[in-house]
């Protein structure tokens, strides 16, 4: 008789891989966080994607900037966080940090959900992203489009694409793949790219992936992230993984829209942020790098109300001010 299948790889209890290929989904998770009512922001579930099932959130302020009130609603495409393998829109953490984008950024908020690996591996998430974007394009062409995203207080001119950790992995790679201007999502305009502690990575270790772990992040998990998500046989220097690997574009000659990154001064991705933005600034693109000292992946996201999330905030706003036209 053979032996009985057991766990290959457990990301936490979360996801489990079973040695014949078989994958468990727990649906029972322990979130250490509150769900936030926020009662200045209205949202509500629409299906994007029929043939995957998929599904995202809108988050709508209920009024309008007080400081600017003829000024139409901005579009923040968010895209969670999670490695590649867990994450949803429904998570407490990324329900909570959309509440705080579309109030904070005074922003019609569209956060979709995307296939995860093992089931998906990568592109399957970038290519989710953008039908999560030609969604958006479709509701402002239809007559019949969503009345949140065509109903006159919403400036889909102005969209810009915020991406957590493997989501600032995927927004990187629609930025290269839809180009400076986004011509092919006309009327819808995107302008600029916002990078939360992206989720890149290489074969060569960097000083801070060696550094201490991280309360709720360690080098084993990363790691994992990767061996699930990854094309079959594929290493971390994957184009898909690494921007600069061996075999990945070379972004010299790619025209980029503006692009932030925002990193946590003890993150252990720390330093792939910052040679990420370094690199892009030599290259000659628009490229700003902020970082906060002494914090750790996902503080924005897990704790979005803090003081210094609303540092963040403010960073934000003046990325989306200064890229608005």
């Amino acid at each position: 008789m053979g032996s009985l299948p057991h766990v290959v790889e457990d990301c936490g209890g979360v996801v489990q891989l079973f040695s014949d290929g078989t994958i468990y989904r727990s649906k029972d998770i322990g979130f250490p966080m509150p769900i936030i009512n926020d009662e200045s922001v209205l949202f509500k579930d629409c299906l994007f994607d029929k043939t995957y099932n998929l599904h995202l959130r809108l988050y709508k302020p209920t009024s309008i900037s007080l400081s600017s009130p003829t000024k139409k609603l901005s579009i923040i495409l968010y895209l969670h966080g999670g490695g590649f393998c867990v994450g949803t829109r429904e998570w407490p953490n990324c329900h909570n940090c959309c509440l705080k984008l579309a109030s904070g950024l005074n922003a019609l908020v569209v956060a979709p959900d995307y296939r995860l690996a093992p089931e998906h591996r990568l592109p399957a998430a970038m290519e989710d992203g953008l039908s999560a974007l030609q969604w958006l394009q479709a509701q402002v062409l239809s007559d019949k489009g969503d009345a949140w995203v065509n109903g006159g207080k919403v400036d889909y001119d102005q969209v810009f694409v915020l991406g957590d950790s493997s989501g600032g992995n995927i927004a990187h790679h629609l930025a290269v793949q839809i180009g400076v201007g986004s011509t092919r999502l006309a009327p819808v305009r995107v302008r600029g790219y916002i990078l939360l502690a992206p989720f890149f990575g290489g074969v060569a270790r960097t000083k801070s992936e060696e550094g201490p772990s991280e309360q709720l992040l360690n080098l084993e998990i990363l790691d994992r992230f990767w061996r699930l998500s990854m094309p079959a046989g594929a290493s971390r220097d994957h184009p898909l993984a690494n921007p600069f690997g061996p075999g990945s574009l070379n972004l010299e000659l790619v025209a980029l829209d503006p692009i932030m990154v925002i990193v946590g001064g003890c993150e252990l991705l720390r330093d792939r942020g910052e040679d990420y933005a370094r690199r892009l600034k030599e290259m000659g693109k628009k490229i700003e790098y902020v970082e906060f000292e002494g914090k750790q992946h996902g503080f924005f996201t897990n704790d979005p109300y803090s003081e210094a999330s609303e540092e963040v905030i403010q960073v934000m706003k003046k990325f989306v001010i200064e890229n608005s036209s």
